[in-house]
């Protein structure tokens, strides 16, 4: 069986709240211990560096993709198992995707919120079927999931949409549905 990938969209900032780094840091050395390799956006900077280093100390394989645009910025990180630099945030987006089995995302701006929604609108429209999670540590995305239901019950969008994303509390309960899906 060949190596699973799991993509992780994430901040580039750590956050207000501890647990955010916390999290991140725990799931990207499960990830490397559950034999996953990490698809990130390949920044050492945030929940990005934090996940990409705990994968990294764990003896996980790491595969990052950053635009050129964002090499500086985000302090692109290339000591990873394969660094790709893109010309467009589209592009990006596209080889994190094309190179995972599954879509994680962890609290971010409006950068994950744009990888999220990318990701999430191709599975509407039935381009691919790739599990999608939502990482809701302290509730972060709670907020997120009520503008979807709001979404829905409006007539916006058919309420199946809310079947392709799993929220899930914490990294243990999210690294049992990766095996789960993922076997």
């Amino acid at each position: 069986m060949s190596t699973r990938s799991v993509c992780v969209f994430c901040g580039s900032r750590a956050g207000a709240r501890p647990a955010y780094e916390a999290e991140a840091t725990h799931l990207g050395a499960r990830l490397a211990e559950g034999g996953y390799r990490l698809v990130y956006g390949a920044g050492d900077v945030g929940l990005m560096g934090a996940v990409a280093r705990a994968a990294q100390a764990a003896g996980g394989e790491t595969f990052g993709v950053i635009p050129e645009h964002l090499v500086r910025w985000e302090v692109g990180k290339t000591d990873l198992t394969r660094y790709v630099v893109t010309e467009t945030m589209h592009e990006r987006k596209k080889v994190m995707f094309m190179n995972s089995d599954a879509i994680v995302v962890l609290p971010g701006g409006a950068g994950s919120l744009d990888e999220f929604f990318e990701v999430l609108t191709w599975r509407q429209l039935g381009l691919h079927d790739k599990p999608i999670y939502l990482l809701n540590t302290e509730g972060y995305w709670t907020p997120l999931r009520q503008l979807m239901d709001h979404v829905v019950d409006q007539g916006f969008a058919d309420a199946s949409l809310l079947g392709f994303i799993e929220e899930i509390d914490d990294v243990q309960g999210l690294m049992a549905a990766l095996r789960a899906a993922l076997s």
